[in-house]
């Protein structure tokens, strides 16, 4: 019987496809717009997971996110190594700055200083020039994203100099950096110079990075730090969750990526169930003659759902893979975020069960009360 019920599904082409395409459109957008999402949620954790080395992050109490930086006192740095638990621990810097190129015009930064001592934090994909190289006068050390934002069409060269707040600094290096959610060009540097470079103000220093001593939990660690400073402690992994947090619960990301992911599904809903109905209804002397041959309602009811289902796993395939070809093709373009992991797929799929149950529930109750004498009415 499900070979027949394939046979009947096929049999026209153009609605067979139309109910293909309904639900793949579905799956394409669902999925296309959840990895836009998630890539979106991954710029604004960029700079947590490419800051190598530390398993914690110390910061003031009221700090939110990343980003939302209040600056601390550089005596912070040594309550926070008399903890005890805590292995190292050393100052980062992070601000935006505004740089005068050598062109004569202004471009906005993102300025991060690490430990003039072990360079903790600093970059770990060098293209061009050492980590070492920061320890000389002025030097900088840039992304290759911003250096093409800055100075498009040219090849890296390294011995550039431009102006930060009046002061000069020396390109040493080229590394490549994660995106980040301003996509201003990322410059690092030490922190002792980054004080230089950075407005004026009382209080400078950003995080603080620690690395638990051996065999202790990070986040006991945490805990100790917090009594002890009455500073926030958080683990690499806490503090990405409270970054991704405050931007699913504060901005409008969310609510406008599922706006149009809903759209998304009652689209497809409405064209799958449309044409599969249309599909059924065309076919009613078919299921009659079924059942005047003895086929009963279950036998029906198996026959419907599994044309659901087929018509649902080719539409979610088609779909799904069309937006993991986007996010493929689109992976070189700066401005475009895309990610997906399991979860979207896995999420699409749960979508698409639910189109194809909606279309075929329209259609079973008209299968399901049919009179097999149909097949003998003109």
């Amino acid at each position: 019987m499900l070979w027949v019920a394939w046979k009947m599904l096929t049999g026209n082409r153009v609605k067979y496809l139309g109910i293909v395409f309904g639900v793949m459109f579905a799956a394409l957008l669902i999925a296309q717009q959840a990895g836009v999402f998630c890539g979106l949620m991954l710029l604004t954790i960029s700079q947590i997971r490419d800051t190598a080395g530390p398993g914690m992050w110390v910061m003031d109490r009221t700090v939110q996110y990343v980003d939302d930086i209040k600056p601390l006192a550089d005596t912070e740095l040594f309550r926070v190594k008399a903890v005890p638990g805590v292995d190292w621990a050393v100052r980062f810097y992070k601000g935006i700055v505004r740089s005068r190129l050598e062109e004569g015009h202004f471009e906005q930064m993102i300025l991060l200083g690490i430990d003039d001592a072990t360079l903790v934090g600093g970059p770990t994909r060098l293209l061009m020039g050492s980590l070492a190289d920061l320890r000389t006068p002025d030097a900088v050390i840039m992304d290759d994203a911003g250096y093409r934002r800055i100075w498009p069409g040219e090849p890296f060269r390294l011995g550039r100099t431009f102006e930060v707040n009046d002061h000069r600094a020396v390109l040493v290096g080229i590394t490549r950096a994660s995106r980040t959610f301003q996509s201003f060009p990322i410059v690092y540097t030490r922190y002792s110079q980054a004080v230089v470079f950075a407005p004026r103000e009382r209080k400078v220093l950003s995080f603080v990075l620690a690395e638990p001593a051996p065999g202790v939990a990070a986040e006991e660690v945490c805990r100790r730090i917090e009594a002890a400073t009455g500073l926030q402690a958080l683990t690499q992994e806490q503090f990405i969750r409270k970054t991704i947090g405050y931007y699913l619960a504060k901005s409008g990301i969310p609510l406008n990526f599922g706006i149009t992911v809903f759209l998304g599904f009652l689209v497809g809903t409405a064209i799958a169930g449309q044409t599969f109905y249309l599909f059924t209804v065309e076919n009613i002397r078919q299921y009659g003659a079924l059942k005047a041959m003895g086929a009963g309602n279950g036998t029906i009811l198996a026959m419907v759902l599994s044309q659901a289902l087929q018509v649902g796993l080719v539409g979610y395939g088609v779909g799904v893979g069309l937006a993991a070809l986007f996010g493929l093709c689109t992976r070189g373009l700066v401005r475009l975020a895309f990610h997906m992991p399991w979860q979207v797929p896995a999420i699409t799929a749960v979508a698409v069960l639910v189109i194809v149950l909606v279309a075929s529930l329209l259609s079973i109750r008209r299968v399901l009360f049919v009179d097999p004498a149909i097949v003998f009415r003109g």
